[in-house]
């Protein structure tokens, strides 16, 4: 089971705050095309999809990819917005043995209780020399967050049970996988601290949930003062782990 449960309150709050602009996408594109070459006929499984904005992306930029969405969560695939979006998660991918060309797993690792199960389950479904694309927040590696400025809470949170590169790619090992790239991509995650302040949800973070009531009413204090000051764009800087 995730950290959270990813009910109808979560998917509603993350489908309203937590989809990039279309331009913001490119600092992402750019990193997956440095380790992903898309090609006609390829197919690319979302998995942990959400409510689909990753897939939708994908589509765009590479019509001719075959993009295969996957969510556990009947409340997130309710909100897909016509994508279509197959129940299934990282222990058990609807697709056959050798069938899926990459993988994109987007801000989900962390929900994955099972590691080395999930690496066999992607190895199964993987062609041979397939890349496995995890985006997510790393223990040791949140200076470039938003949430780990203003909560500083979440650091803990973050160290503590988010699963670190080592933790992944021991896990992955075992499926027979090793690192082939780790890098920080800094996106524009909303125009200014202002706009990001307006639309906050807790319900869209899961770092936000696991912080006392106090803790984040505490940082929504913090985060209100500093957008009546600081101009410019609100960035935050995750990172793309690579494995094959």
């Amino acid at each position: 089971m995730g950290l959270i449960a990813y009910d109808d309150a979560d998917a509603a709050a993350f489908q309203a705050t937590r989809h990039l602009p279309a331009d913001a996408l490119a600092p992402w594109r750019a990193a997956i095309t440095r380790h992903l070459d898309p090609r006609p006929g390829m197919r690319l499984l979302d998995l942990g999809c959400g409510t689909g904005s990753w897939t939708r992306a994908f589509g765009t930029w590479w019509p001719d990819v075959t993009v295969v969405a996957v969510d556990p969560s009947p409340a997130m695939r309710d909100r897909a917005g016509g994508t279509v979006v197959l129940a299934g998660d990282a222990a058990s991918i609807p697709a056959a043995d050798g069938s899926i060309d990459a993988v994109w797993i987007s801000t989900v690792i962390h929900h994955v209780p099972d590691l080395a199960a999930a690496a066999r389950e992607i190895r199964r479904v993987l062609a041979p020399g397939a890349p496995v694309l995890i985006r997510s927040a790393f223990p040791g590696r949140g200076d470039g967050l938003t949430l780990c400025r203003y909560w500083p809470e979440t650091i803990a949170v973050l160290d503590e049970r988010y699963p670190s590169v080592a933790t992944i790619a021991e896990a992955f090992a075992t499926a027979g996988f090793t690192v082939a790239g780790l890098e920080p991509v800094t996106q524009v995650s909303a125009p200014s601290l202002a706009v990001a302040a307006d639309g906050l949800r807790r319900q869209a973070h899961t770092l936000l949930q696991l912080i006392s009531d106090e803790a984040y009413a505490n940082g929504v204090d913090r985060l209100r003062a500093a957008a009546r000051t600081v101009t410019g764009p609100q960035t935050d800087t995750l990172d793309l782990l690579v494995l094959r």
